[in-house]
């Protein structure tokens, strides 16, 4: 188990990399088309589209703090 310890380090830091840029671009795609820089896109356009970056920002980050959660526990077993 200790051997998977820096992929799990990693691939933790780059899924929570990955939901700030979910969370980013739904949020600035949802507001450039609330402020109409997109033509032909509604306001349900626009909250869809900031809800869908909260979702896939809230769910990744969860996975992330799954494995950091792994991560310790692997950390505590090994001290015992």
């Amino acid at each position: 188990m200790r051997e998977h310890l820096v992929f799990l380090e990693t691939s933790s830091a780059a899924v929570k990399i990955a939901a700030w840029i979910f969370l980013f671009l739904g949020v600035a795609g949802g507001l450039l088309i609330f402020v109409g820089r997109l033509p032909g896109r509604t306001i349900q356009d626009a909250v869809l589209n900031i809800a869908a970056g909260a979702f896939f920002f809230f769910f990744l980050y969860l996975i992330a703090k799954i494995a950091d959660l792994l991560i310790k526990i692997i950390n505590e077993i090994k001290k015992e």
